[in-house]
């Protein structure tokens, strides 16, 4: 007998094979690591310069001409190669970068694309990383950003080489500060990456600097894909912000897994809330990457009109306008809809995708938003400290409103919250009192993300397949083979029984217990009444077997994608993307342009087709209501329900519910993968808008 030796722990983990199943970076990161994007042909060249592009025109308003005069003059700007190298291009120069709100994959390719760029024209230019976000630009915390830093950081997703913050450059405290930041460092240029209001506040920055000689560009960055810029025209200048494509692969590649889980075990709805406030691009894109059963897609629900209503108020001479838009208590009934259907065929499980802030789209929910964002802005205008802290419990809060329909609060000189206002209010659920009632964001924007949107709408639904339940109308379908199967095995006649029980007997596939039958209690009253069991029988165990069988029991996972997708590791495409934005950041900045968004155009076609440019971020913006007024804020992109990505969803929604015998249609994207020839090269969004014609950017031909 042999003496087995002892490897001591040191020697296991000095180890090769050890070391490298326990280090930080594994093998497909080092990979991704050393991946190099392919360029745009313009930047192969030795330098660049700037071509104003005529064809682009916008609608200005007024105040954006008043308070942005610098920069409101400037137009759309194309990245044209030059085979030669001027000394203003190559010149050295100063350029500080700085993350802004969530991080979205691909933001350190934005800082390596831009490094490589500035390197590449002059290796003594200097980049800084404002730390934390904007914070890191008022209180002047930086760090240089080196070629060791930038590499530990390609193609990764995240924001980690230096971090990102939510705080706004938004009053004239933090704007000297922040001047003050950058004369100190002698910068040439400051690069706000974020999404429309951190590019709101890279255009009050151009124009507050502008006489300083700071230049300061935007680059478009929101995982919700909500920057989506076109001209007054409808020419598309930015498809899509980066970062979309890889959260929404993240995303589908989960729920594509729940969508295996729902059809293996059969018992459970996977509710699948995904991360996008105003806009529903995520969900739809998720719909297309997945076929999950039912996809809602907030846009489509806003658009809603009850046809039936608006006809029956016809015939009694007036207008109904609650007809138009859709309420929280028919929304409910569509899900039953699907629901019941599905379990009519046996399917009592399915995949329900819905959009973080649809509440938005339903004019009721939105009603109480606008008069609660109302009343909170006022109180806090007028008394000078914050609603929330004044009154910190949902009942504190309450007793305000009733005291404003009592007319016992002075304070308000306008009637905003009236009698039945309260009474609709005070029907809903407390915790969605406590939801709508919640503090705003730094915006003065209602936080969808804090309310439990699946529990309000489950509520509901739940509610009402009871109802349907004791009706008779949600029934789980017997397939007619295991009926058969069920009763001939225990020597019991399927022809006898079967006309006593369906209701459909004979006419389907899958029969259904007839509604009369709602419980085993009636089940033998139906069989005593046709003669087939007397009062002191029992019901025969086969037949109590099928009827357990097809009563349905609700029962739900819930489930919330928002960071898990923006933290990822960016997909190819967005790797691509941002890289040749960090590229088009670099151009503007040594062609003297400020007040600009680096884009992409085309970036719904092939990349052979993709073309660099500078869009003018003033002309962009508009007044919105923030915090209880009126402000200058960049636009954000909602889903247009008239484009081919959405009426491809819709054309197939009866096709993915698959509320029909057979096999549900269900699509598995796969994981992110950074190799191979399988990825695809862009969002199907995108892929189906740009087939459909519907992204009709104009496609300058490239400059030799």
């Amino acid at each position: 007998m042999t003496q087995s030796s002892t490897i001591g722990l040191e020697e296991i983990l000095n180890h090769p094979s050890v070391m490298d199943a326990i280090a930080d970076v594994n093998l497909e990161l080092k990979d991704r690591m050393a991946y190099r994007p392919p360029v745009c042909d313009v930047f192969e060249k030795a330098s660049t310069h700037l071509k104003t592009d005529a064809q682009y025109q916008f609608e200005i308003d007024r105040q954006a001409r008043q308070q942005l005069s610098h920069i409101i003059g400037n137009t759309v700007q194309r990245v044209v190669g030059n085979d030669s190298k001027n000394a203003e291009f190559g010149k050295p120069r100063k350029i500080g970068i700085v993350f802004s709100g969530g991080p979205a994959p691909g933001g350190h390719n934005v800082i390596a694309g831009l490094f490589d760029a500035a390197q590449k024209a002059n290796p003594d230019t200097k980049i800084y990383g404002f730390l934390m976000g904007p914070d890191g630009i008022i209180e002047g915390d930086f760090i240089e950003l080196t070629q060791d830093l930038v590499d530990r950081y390609r193609n990764i997703g995240g924001f980690t080489m230096i971090k990102t913050g939510r705080t706004k450059i938004d009053n004239q405290k933090k704007m000297s500060l922040s001047r003050e930041t950058c004369k100190k460092l002698g910068l040439d240029a400051l690069v706000v990456v974020g999404g429309d209001d951190s590019n709101t506040n890279a255009a009050f920055l151009a124009q507050e600097m502008a006489n300083d000689g700071v230049q300061v560009i935007g680059v478009p960055k929101t995982i919700d894909g909500d920057i989506q810029v076109r001209d007054a025209n409808g020419k598309v200048l930015c498809a899509m912000s980066f970062g979309f494509h890889t959260a929404a692969r993240a995303f589908s590649q989960a729920i594509a897994n729940l969508c295996t889980d729902a059809s293996s075990d059969v018992k459970y709805w996977h509710i699948c809330k995904v991360m996008g406030r105003v806009a529903s691009h995520l969900a739809l894109e998720v719909a297309l990457q997945t076929h999950a059963n039912m996809t809602l897609i907030g846009e489509d629900l806003a658009d809603y009109v009850d046809d039936e209503r608006l006809e029956k108020a016809e015939k009694s001479g007036v207008v109904d306008y609650t007809a138009y838009g859709m309420t929280l208590r028919h929304l409910s009934r569509v899900i039953c809809h699907a629901i019941t259907s599905r379990a009519a065929v046996g399917k009592n499980y399915g995949v329900l995708v819905i959009p973080e802030g649809v509440l938005e789209f339903i004019n009721e929910i939105q009603v109480f938003i606008i008069k609660l964002n109302t009343i909170i802005a006022y109180y806090n205008k007028m008394h000078d400290k914050d609603f929330h802290t004044a009154f910190p419990t949902l009942n504190d809060k309450l007793e305000y409103l009733r005291r404003l329909v009592r007319g016992i609060r002075k304070d308000i000189a306008y009637n905003v919250w009236n009698a039945r206002d309260d009474e609709l209010f005070n029907d809903i659920p407390a915790f969605f009192q406590e939801g709508l009632l919640t503090e705003r964001d730094s915006h003065g924007n209602f936080q969808f993300s804090q309310v439990k949107t699946e529990k309000v709408l489950l509520d509901l639904v739940t509610d009402y397949l009871n109802i349907l339940k004791e009706k008779g109308h949600y029934i789980i379908g017997i397939q007619d083979a295991v009926f058969f199967k069920t009763l001939q095995k225990a020597g019991l006649d399927p022809e006898r029984y079967g006309p006593i029980l369906f209701d459909n007997w004979k006419q389907h596939e899958f029969l259904l217990i007839k509604p009369s039958i709602i419980s085993k209690k009636t089940l033998k009253a139906a069989l005593m009444d046709a003669g087939l069991l007397q009062d002191e029988d029992k019901i025969p165990a086969p037949l109590e077997k099928i009827y357990d069988q097809s009563v349905p029991k609700f029962k739900t996972q819930a489930h919330f994608y928002g960071y898990d997708g923006r933290g990822g590791d960016p997909t190819r495409f967005d790797c691509v993307y941002t890289y040749n934005l960090g590229m088009t950041v670099f151009s503007l900045i040594a062609n003297g342009a400020t007040g600009q968004m680096a884009a992409i155009l085309n970036l719904e076609q092939d990349f052979r087709h993709w073309r660099p440019i500078g869009i003018p971020i003033a002309p962009l913006m508009h007044l919105e209501e923030r915090k209880g007024k009126l402000e200058l804020v960049l636009e954000k992109s909602i889903v247009d329900v008239n484009a081919p990505a959405f009426k491809v969803v819709q054309h197939f929604r009866d096709t993915w519910l698959a509320a029909a015998p057979g096999d549900d249609h269900y699509r598995h994207p796969g994981p992110i993968r950074f190799t191979g020839k399988s990825e695809e090269d862009r969002p199907i969004t995108l892929l189906l808008n740009a087939m459909g014609g519907h992204l009709s950017s104009a496609e300058p031909e490239p400059d030799h």
